[in-house]
This record gives structure tokens, C-alpha cells and sequence, in this order.
């Protein structure tokens, strides 16, 4: 349409941010949250709008679709732990992996597309609040601006926690979509998990504990999505007017 984005035209350079959820069939807050993140960006909100124009953003809301269907806490229909298995991805064993990899490593050699940001959403069963995973890398200066874009989202949301946010090699962790795709994606993409208490989130002292609820989720994918305005400085093309726009024809 005449109206596109110009980062939709065909050539066009694209920022891509790609976001998945639900790999754990159990963790349904992910699926919350990642509803916030897409009603958000399909919204009139003029935040919304802006990230549009600047941004293409690529969402996978279920990974795990079989085993949801199923009421599977962690595995898919064939009992695999899909989170363990994004470094060799069976066509047949893992299809939405395998897919959604396949898609991942095209944007990866295609010139015209930076793939700067994927955040796999996930809940976690003991933690409280919102906070992030992230990768470890010897390069200090590529450490330090990995650490951007959770201290942004902790001013953003009251319910993120920048202080349980960690970075880790754990080799348990190593078949992640976060571990994996941080190795294979160059030094100017960044790769988390984004995890959200099954629970509640602590406001001020520790015994203010504010049992989640759907709203909370989403509001939390909300505050995920604008943070990308604060991460690319976007916010002086935000309009803000202060009456109503007349109506033109």
C-alpha cells in the first residue's frame, strides 16, 4: 500500500527485533505478556506508531503449540524439552524450532536486515518480578551495552528487576534459543530471556508482594515494546499534541 512504513518498501534497510514465547507449555504468563507486546505495537498509540516506522518486529507467540494444546507443562507432543534443542533442530522432532531458526539464520545473511534484538519469554516458578538472562561475552565493552536495554525496561516497569537480571554461561543452558542464537549472531544483536514470575512482583520493602494478574502481564509486554523507543532515542519524533489535530480531508 502507498502508506507503508518506509522500512517495509521492498530493498529497505530493516531493524529487526524478533520475539518468541511459550516454548514451556506450563509457562502461560509468557503468553500474557507477549499479548501485551503485540496489542501494543498494532495499536494507535503514537509510541506505537514510531517503532512501526523505525522498526520491523517479528513475533512467534507459541513455540510450543502441541504441548499447550496437550496441558504438557514442559515438553512438546514427543516429550522434548524444545528449549534444549535450538543447536541442531529436527525438521520432524522440532518443527516450530526448526522453522522459526531457518527464519532466523535467513535474516542472519541477508545484507539488507540488522536482526538486532530476540527475546524468547518465558515464567519462572520461583523468582519473583520481571528480569532478563543474557549472555556472557569476553568482550567488555559488548557485556556493558548488553546490559542497556534491561537497566532501560527496569525504569519503564515497576515490576522489572534489574538486580535479578543476570548474565550466565551455564551449560545447561547452552541448547537455549538465547544461548544458541547469542553465538551464532554477530556482536551488535542482543539475545535474552525475558522471565516473569508465575507469582508477584515486590514494590519497595520486601513483604509489598503484588500478586500478578493478566493486566499486569500485559502491561509489563507493553512497557517491553516502548522501551525500544528509549533504546534507539526515538521519543523527540513522538507527537505530542497538545489539542486536539484538526480534522483534514
Amino acid at each position: 500500500p502507498a502508506s507503508a512504513a518506509a522500512n517495509l518498501r521492498p530493498g529497505a534497510e530493516q531493524k529487526v527485533v524478533f520475539i518468541t514465547a511459550r516454548v514451556h507449555p506450563g509457562e502461560t504468563p509468557s503468553s500474557f505478556v507477549c499479548q501485551g507486546i503485540i496489542d501494543f505495537l498494532v495499536s494507535q498509540h503514537p509510541i506505537a506508531k514510531v517503532l512501526r516506522d523505525h522498526l520491523v518486529f517479528k513475533i512467534a507467540p507459541m513455540l510450543n503449540p502441541d504441548g499447550v494444546y496437550l496441558g504438557n507443562y514442559r515438553c512438546s507432543l514427543m516429550g522434548f524439552d524444545l528449549n534444549r534443542h535450538w543447536a541442531n533442530p529436527s525438521p520432524w522432532a522440532h518443527p516450530t524450532l526448526h522453522g522459526v531458526k531457518q527464519l532466523i539464520i535467513e535474516m542472519y545473511n541477508n545484507p539488507k536486515i540488522n536482526l538486532e534484538f530476540y527475546i524468547d519469554i518465558h515464567a519462572h516458578s520461583t523468582m519473583m518480578n520481571g528480569f532478563m538472562y543474557g549472555n556472557i561475552f569476553e568482550d567488555e565493552e559488548r557485556f556493558q551495552r548488553q546490559a542497556v536495554f534491561p537497566k532501560l525496561l527496569c525504569q519503564n516497569a515497576e515490576d522489572f528487576s534489574y538486580s535479578s537480571t543476570s548474565f550466565n554461561r551455564d551449560a545447561v543452558k547452552a541448547g537455549t534459543g538465547r544461548r544458541f542464537l547469542g553465538g551464532l549472531l554477530n556482536d551488535t544483536s542482543y539475545c535474552y530471556t525475558l522471565e516473569v514470575s508465575f507469582y508477584s512482583y515486590i514494590l519497595g520493602g520486601p513483604t509489598s508482594a503484588v500478586p500478578y494478574t493478566e493486566e499486569a502481564y500485559m502491561k509489563l509486554g507493553r512497557n517491553v515494546a516502548r522501551t525500544f523507543l528509549d533504546y534507539y532515542r526515538l521519543n523527540s519524533l513522538v507527537e505530542r499534541p497538545l489539542a486536539p489535530a484538526p480534522k483534514t480531508r
